[in-house]
């Protein structure tokens, strides 16, 4: 039997081919992306702990510029950390926000990790933290240092000039020195900017004083004792730490972000391979149809049941060992070159060596050989029950619908259980709602694909009359042989089916969240422009005040962070220009006026009203974070705005309170609207500063609806191999169909059926199976579409659902497309098929 098995695996190498292609790209996703993450991790954590190598203490606080209440590490304090015994040098840093301007004046890196610190250098004028690759660190107030990447991205050379944005106005700097180095925020795509000492504690802290301290212990020092002698010369508040400790805190932080990217690909290659199993499973069942007569001549040679079935998983353990080896070395290409194209779009990832862990190894070949033995047990397991008296039928034994009763009841009961419990969850909404959602999901998607061979007749019937007007004959024995084997079409349509629920689920929701967040920008926003700091940090008082003077502007608002305590509850506000708020925002009153706010009365929406019982007229007692009380009177009631915070307080009221201000925003309303000289004027006010975005109306939507377009984009991405398999999948079954129907082919080749409508027939055969997968899929993923959506639309103002009839109508265009592509070479083998050979081919 082994012997037996082993030929058969060589027998039918082509037939095999396609499930060894199915396999092996879902071990390739799935060992990728293990090998990937790995890779990532280790590089992460070697960084980390070459990052604090020779760090044996650090020193954190979290002091901040304008903040004169937390305490930072003064001069003296670092003096008295020096002189400790056992200490060989300690190192003290500030750091902010710096962002560097390109030739063109456009901020080179991402922003939220362009970062400025200062350069301290220890023994020999040296700074042990950085490299330096040309010239010497900044040692006045007019120089800087630029790490290796963002000079070469400037192209800036030693001794030029260099504009630099930190939370004020843009300065120019002298280039010193270019260095090297593996911090974390120029690994992560930003910029690192080193200034003077001075300078950097100017910017950033108050002069004399560091953020942080790290201390290098002198030969033979015991970290932990340098560490308890650190401790009790720290101001309040401070925190001291071992490297190691933090080193191993990195490490575990590493890890942890690196486990949801890993479940979330994971996820995927799941998908891929729950959609390979059709494949499997249609493919044995063909070759075990077409062995018939084999497999009952063994049974009455003396094979038994069992050992059929165990010749048949041999088979197919075999074809899964095979692809599996085939799939891990391409998902080891595939994570070296997942980890080249993040260095090309600007991840810039720590060297390191690539990680192939046993896990890794074991994981892809269980998951290739086990996939495979599993989707091929149920065709062995009808093999095995092949009686012997079988050898003297016919091999093509058609299946019944009567057959088909209890698979089809069973199908009945879970999609009927799964809509259910759909429709329950949206109904409920929130995250219980959800998991209601996502258990009916499953149990509707099952029901379907076990539904899927008996409506395959009716649904396809349906096309038969238009084929046959069409194409002809071609047409109509195209429109017969779709559902001549209701198992072979339904398995076949199922893995599309799969793959096009998931893409239009996605496509309903995104393309429905895109439109109520873009409702949300154009009903709530009459600004031209939005003022913010590219880093996301808040706005230097004296950009409001240039923006204010900006030739064209004719209202102009800030957005101040404000935290209230009512009574023992927080509440969040915005300090706004009275007079001006009603111009830059959409502002439905509901009871009182807004002009209130010049009389330095507060306003309030509606809901946040009605959840604290106030109402127009009522005086609130409020305490701000400088712990000062005011009683505030309520001038007004609105509608909210998703772009303000609930309660509108003058920034004239605020303003006492605050030892520095957050302005998180600044929006414009201009003279004439949206224009290229509106946008000079305002670019100009700023001093041209790369660190501060300008957005007009259409920026302010796209950046709101941006990161939707991204995630759809990168799910299509996703789905792709779960779509590429599904192809296969067509063509595996075309090609299995031409061979069975060999003898047919012939004789309709004989009666005057000429090769051209052939080469149709098979086409269009593939094409209504195609079209078939997809209607469901795109029917069952609208479905689930709107349930997921309706579960989330009591938080999302202005939810209604979209159905993008253009994607859908795409995506069946395209499985048409794909029908045509998945037939070409089954219906060149048919059409070349020799009549005579054919006909006798049994």
């Amino acid at each position: 039997m082994l012997r037996t098995a082993m030929r058969n695996v060589l027998a039918h190498k082509a037939r095999l081919l396609m499930t060894v292609l199915a396999v092996m790209l879902g071990v390739a996703f799935v060992s990728g992306t293990l090998v990937f993450t790995d890779t990532l991790g280790n590089a992460f954590r070697n960084q980390s702990a070459k990052s604090y190598d020779k760090v044996a203490v650090a020193v954190t606080t979290w002091a901040e510029r304008g903040d004169d209440e937390t305490a930072a590490v003064d001069a003296a304090t670092l003096d008295r950390i020096r002189d400790l015994d056992g200490v060989a040098e300690a190192t003290g840093r500030v750091s902010g926000f710096a962002g560097v301007a390109d030739p063109d004046g456009k901020l080179i890196g991402n922003g939220w990790s362009n970062t400025g610190s200062n350069f301290s250098p220890g023994t020999g004028g040296k700074d042990a933290q950085y490299t330096f690759t040309d010239g010497t660190g900044p040692v006045e107030a007019g120089q800087i240092a630029l790490d290796r990447t963002t000079a070469d991205k400037g192209e800036y050379r030693v001794g030029e000039k260099v504009r630099v944005a930190t939370n004020g106005p843009v300065k120019e700097y002298t280039l010193s020195g270019v260095f090297t180095t593996e911090d974390g925020a120029v690994n992560a795509g930003g910029s690192l900017v080193l200034f003077d000492t001075a300078v950097a504690q100017q910017l950033y802290l108050r002069p004399g004083e560091f953020k942080d301290v790290t201390v290098t212990a002198a030969a033979g020092a015991s970290d932990q004792r340098l560490l308890d002698a650190v401790k009790p010369l720290l101001p309040e508040g401070a925190e001291a730490k071992t490297g190691a400790a933090l080193a191993d805190e990195e490490a575990e932080m590493t890890e942890s972000g690196l486990k949801s990217l890993n479940s979330m690909l994971l996820a995927f290659a799941a998908i891929a391979l729950f959609v390979g199993v059709f494949l499997i499973a249609n493919t044995f069942t063909m070759l075990i149809a077409q062995r018939t007569k084999e497999l009952a001549l063994m049974r009455a040679v003396g094979a038994s049941r069992r050992q059929v079935k165990r010749a048949i998983l041999l088979e197919a353990g075999v074809v899964g060992l095979t692809a599996s080896v085939i799939g891990f070395a391409l998902g080891v290409a595939l994570a070296t070159g997942l980890r080249s194209a993040m260095g090309m779009f600007g991840g810039k990832i720590p060297a390191g060596p690539l990680v192939v862990s046993p896990t890794a190894v074991a994981s892809a070949f269980a998951v290739g050989v086990l996939i495979t033995v599993f989707a091929a047990w149920l065709p062995a397991r009808r093999a095995a029950k092949i009686p012997p008296v079988a050898a003297m039928s016919s091999v093509h034994a058609v299946a019944t619908t009567k057959s088909l009763v209890v698979r089809n009841s069973i199908g009945g009961v879970l999609t009927l259980l799964g809509s259910a419990l759909i429709v329950a969850g949206a109904a409920q909404g929130d995250e219980n709602g959800r998991w209601l959602i996502g258990g009916g999901a499953f149990l509707t998607l099952t029901g379907v694909i076990v539904l899927i061979p008996l409506l395959s007749r009716p649904v396809i019937a349906l096309a038969g009359p238009l084929l046959r007007k069409l194409f002809g004959v071609s047409g109509k024995l195209a429109a017969q042989n779709a559902v001549r084997n209701p198992r072979r079409t339904g398995a076949t349509a199922s893995a599309l089916a799969i793959g096009l629920t998931l893409v239009t689920g996605i496509s309903v929701l995104g393309v429905t969240l895109g439109q109520a967040i873009d409702k949300m920008t154009t009903d709530n926003i009459r600004a031209d422009y939005m003022v913010s700091m590219a880093s996301g940090e808040a706005l230097d008082e004296s950009a409001l005040t240039a923006l204010r003077k900006a030739d064209g502007v004719a209202a102009a608002t800030p957005q101040r962070a404000v935290w209230l305590t009512v009574g023992k509850e927080g509440v969040s506000a915005s300090g706004v220009t009275p007079g001006d708020v009603e111009k830059t925002f959409d502002l439905k009153t509901v009871s009182g006026s807004l002009s209130s706010l010049d009389d330095g009365e507060i306003a309030v929406d509606r809901k946040t009203a009605k959840s604290h019982g106030w109402k127009t007229g009522d005086s609130v007692p409020v305490t701000y974070q400088d712990d000062k009380k005011q009683t505030l009177k309520v001038g007004a009631l609105y509608e909210g705005n998703e772009f303000l915070s609930p309660v509108l307080i003058p920034e004239d009221l605020v303003a006492p309170h605050e030892s520095i201000s957050d302005i998180r925003e600044v929006w414009l309303t201009m003279d004439g609207g949206q224009s290229d000289a509106n946008e000079k004027a305002v670019v100009d006010a700023l001093g041209d500063n790369p660190a501060m975005s300008v957005m007009d109306r259409q920026g302010i939507r796209d950046m709101f609806g941006g990161f939707i377009n991204t995630a759809l984009n990168i799910m299509y991405a996703l789905l792709a191999m779960a779509l590429v398999i599904a192809v296969l999948g067509v063509v595996n079954t075309l090609a299995m169909s031409v061979f069975e129907r060999q003898q047919e082919i012939g004789m309709l080749r004989a009666i005057g059926l000429d090769r051209r409508r052939v080469k149709r027939m098979i086409r269009l055969e593939a094409v209504v199976i195609s079209l078939f997968g997809a209607v469901v899929g795109v029917g069952l993923g609208t479905f689930l579409g709107w349930a997921i959506g309706k579960s989330l639309s009591a938080s999302i103002p202005g939810y209604a659902l979209v159905i993008p009839w253009d994607r859908l109508a795409l995506f069946l265009v395209l499985a048409g497309l794909v029908g045509v592509l998945a037939s070409l070479w089954p219906a060149r083998s048919g059409a070349r098929l020799n009549m005579l050979t054919a006909i006798k081919t049994e």
